[in-house]
């Protein structure tokens, strides 16, 4: 996302659960149609952290709408800690669901990351110190 903005993209970061307030919103002042529009051109678009939310109904319309105009345009990237299979409960609509998995998928690269939390307690603050080489004198 940063290098695709130092090179001249206009991106946007967004938190899912941010976004999907937006796009809520949006449906009670008539103005989806221009905000779907505005985040459609957003060349990337970074959506931070979807999962363990509560979606309404019309919340999952308007990112589906918004993921259907993005497909094969421009890029998205979701970072989520949901298998694809668990996009089901967190949608709640499994034709929707089936239809953003086939846009999402269709051109898409997943990367998996397997590891220790950031923020597990058992991990130092810093980085350890690289080890000091030592060349002895003769």
């Amino acid at each position: 996302m940063r290098e695709a903005c130092l090179n001249g993209y206009r991106g946007r970061f967004c938190n899912a659960q941010v976004l999907l307030d937006e796009l809520y919103a949006s449906l009670a002042d008539r103005t989806t149609t221009r905000l779907l529009g505005q985040l459609s051109r957003m060349q990337p678009l970074l959506i931070d952290e979807l999962g363990y939310l509560t979606i309404k109904p019309e919340q999952a319309n308007a990112f589906f709408r918004l993921m259907d105009q993005r497909y094969s345009r421009v890029s998205t990237i979701i970072t989520t800690n949901l298998d694809l299979p668990d996009w089901y409960a967190l949608f709640d609509k499994k034709p929707l669901v089936d239809a953003l998995l086939d846009r999402l998928q269709h051109h898409c690269i997943t990367i998996r990351i397997d590891g220790p939390s950031l923020r597990s307690p058992d991990l130092p603050a810093t980085p350890p110190a690289s080890p000091t080489r030592r060349t002895a004198k003769a």
